[in-house]
């Protein structure tokens, strides 16, 4: 179901212009308004109809493009959207202002039950996967398999890599790191973020690093940039003290639906070493460790990733009979 027959919900279709959000050919936008918050969705066009959802959640600092380059390789098994969490992408801030883990997995279950289309797989990186073990715990019924790449877990030792990113929750760090890096061109920006999140940044082509600054740029002249990329690393840092039955790994332990975990050797901010722990954790799962994947292994390795999806798919009987053909290709 496209995003534009939501019952009951605004949609728009969003054409690219100049200064608008990144549009890859055989995607589309839809801006779609729910009761406290307004949600970008990309997508591509059903292959065929009666394919079954796939929902894609980004990362910290991230957008629905990050999976512009998997979307395309699983659209003859599912029907693909991403979209864009509050305050990030093309998408507004939440009408409350709660950049939390629940906040994000409240926007994930609202936009799912306002398509009334049964449950869907979901597939997440980083924060998104953080957002989706919780929508999974807790809402079940909305959720066929899980695929978490680089999910944001708990870890007690976090890696020293991964210590900047942590430091935006704290308050005033994000007002003191716009002021001491107000002469950073775009490009010096992409160029950082790049050796964080890639093993190797020499795989991003000159018109993926060209894509990224526009969008860099872009998202320099939104006044909450900053305000939500560090009231969500402080959802982050939250959620890793919190205990009991909410507790993330408490979570994993609950959620029903067949998982993929995916971790890269070279992750910079998602330790490769609790790639274990995650698959202990999630009952019904299965773990591909990628030794030259950095952070966003479905940007690095898409078609990797993808073969692993469809497998995940035909195990959990999930995947349409079009599909097994490509099943593992």
């Amino acid at each position: 179901m496209s995003s534009t027959e939501l019952p009951n919900v605004i949609a728009a279709s969003v054409a690219p212009k100049p200064g608008a959000v990144g549009v890859a050919a055989g995607e589309r936008l839809d801006s779609v308004t729910l009761p406290g918050l307004t949600l970008s969705v990309r997508s591509r066009p059903s292959v065929r109809e009666g394919l079954p959802s796939a929902l894609y959640v980004h990362g910290l600092g991230g957008s629905s493009q990050n999976w512009s380059a998997l979307m395309p390789l699983l659209e003859d098994v599912v029907d693909c959207a991403a979209l864009d969490l509050p305050g990030f992408g093309d998408s507004p801030p939440p009408d409350d202002g709660d950049y939390s883990i629940t906040g994000h997995a409240r926007a994930v279950i609202r936009y799912l039950d306002a398509r009334e289309d049964g449950p869907v797989h979901l597939i997440a990186n980083s924060l998104g996967g953080a957002v989706t073990t919780r929508v999974a715990a807790v809402r079940p019924d909305l959720v066929r398999t899980l695929t978490l790449i680089s999910p944001a877990l708990p870890e007690l030792r976090v890696q020293r890599t991964a210590l900047p990113t942590g430091l935006l929750a704290v308050p005033g760090v994000a007002a003191l790191f716009t002021r001491l890096t107000k002469d950073w061109t775009a490009e010096q920006r992409v160029s950082g973020v790049m050796a964080l999140c890639y093993g190797d940044p020499g795989r991003i082509s000159p018109e993926g690093f060209s894509a990224a600054v526009r969008e860099m740029e872009r998202r320099l002249a939104l006044p909450y940039m900053w305000d939500a990329m560090a009231r969500s690393a402080r959802g982050i840092v939250n959620a890793y003290t919190l205990g009991g039955q909410h507790g993330l790994w408490r979570q994993a332990e609950r959620v029903l639906a067949p998982t993929l975990l995916i971790y890269g050797g070279r992750d910079l901010l998602v330790s490769y070493r609790m790639a274990r722990k995650a698959a202990a954790a999630f009952r019904d799962s299965r773990l591909l460790t990628l030794p030259d994947a950095g952070h966003v292994a479905m940007m690095e390795y898409p078609d990797t990733v993808a073969t692993a999806v469809r497998e995940l798919l035909a195990d959990a009987d999930e995947l349409p009979e079009s599909g097994r053909s490509g099943a593992g290709s």
